[in-house]
């Protein structure tokens, strides 16, 4: 039985799509169950969402606009809040965690990086730190291991102010930040969709050999299918607000479900939701 047949669910059933049959009883990181998300007078964006997620894994999260996926990502760390179901962090409902705990158990990266305009290299790596009442030397050190981390001289870059660095400099800071605390799980919404082609690709390879070193469990979003064979462990391809088909790159690729998951791995690329 082939990988894909024994996770995928049939598509549109919104069936339970764990990890088991490719991680075997690998813990379970984050979980959705049931997620049901609607828009105020809108549409229902989260119809009834299923998904495992193992720890250390990258799961990408992909699918046409509108499927839902950049909404999932939210309610992990409850930037969105489900209207029912529920969805676990650790194992424990992110509706009994305190929302400020929560946000720095969890690190998250934005496409324009979210760093502070005000503050210089070093001080936005040192965000979260900072919050958690760590002394100045070892936000100091943190800092300068983290831009060391992600490819940056901190001698060069510590003093300067985000408008000062180039777009892919910039994101790097951006995930050194979300990496500062030392977070188990690390959510990545489109990172690097608004760089150049070329710089894209530096930062998807030298991310892939991060996300090995550092064991994290990661969840991206991206709608770029190309950009997802070359990051994930998982793919979720999503539709209508479910995981339509579950599986590593060559499922899609050489057992796609359907019609509509061979469409979308022909096309390549997909508006962003």
């Amino acid at each position: 039985m082939s990988a894909s047949s024994r996770e995928s669910p049939r598509p549109g059933t919104g069936a339970r799509t764990g990890a088991s049959a490719v991680f075997g009883t690998a813990e379970v990181a984050v979980e959705f169950r049931d997620v049901v998300r609607t828009y105020p007078g809108g549409p229902r964006i989260l119809d009834g969402l299923n998904l495992a997620i193992v720890r250390g894994e990258t799961l990408v999260l992909i699918g046409p606009s509108g499927c839902g996926k950049t909404t999932a990502l939210k309610l992990i760390n409850r930037l969105a809040e489900a209207d029912s179901g529920g969805v676990t962090v650790d194992g424990r409902d992110v509706m009994a965690w305190d929302p400020y705990d929560l946000r720095r158990h969890v690190g998250y990266v934005i496409q324009e990086t979210g760093l502070f305009p005000h503050f210089d290299i070093a001080r936005n790596v040192e965000v979260v730190p900072r919050l958690l009442g760590w002394d100045e030397k070892r936000r100091s050190a943190r800092a300068d291991e983290m831009l060391k981390l992600v490819g940056l001289d901190p001698a060069q870059v510590r003093r300067r102010m985000p408008h000062e660095l180039s777009g892919g400099q910039r994101q790097r800071v951006g995930v050194a930040r979300s990496l500062a605390a030392d977070p188990p799980i690390v959510l990545m919404d489109e990172p690097f969709g608004a760089l150049d082609p070329i710089t894209r690709v530096k930062l998807q390879d030298d991310f892939s050999a991060l996300a090995r070193a550092l064991r994290k469990t990661i969840v991206f979003v991206t709608h770029d299918i190309t950009e997802a064979f070359r990051l994930a462990t998982r793919i979720a391809l999503m539709k209508n607000g479910r995981v339509h088909q579950l599986g590593r790159a060559a499922d899609f690729k050489d057992r796609p479900a359907d019609d509509f998951v061979r469409d979308f791995v022909a096309s390549g690329s997909h508006a962003v939701s």
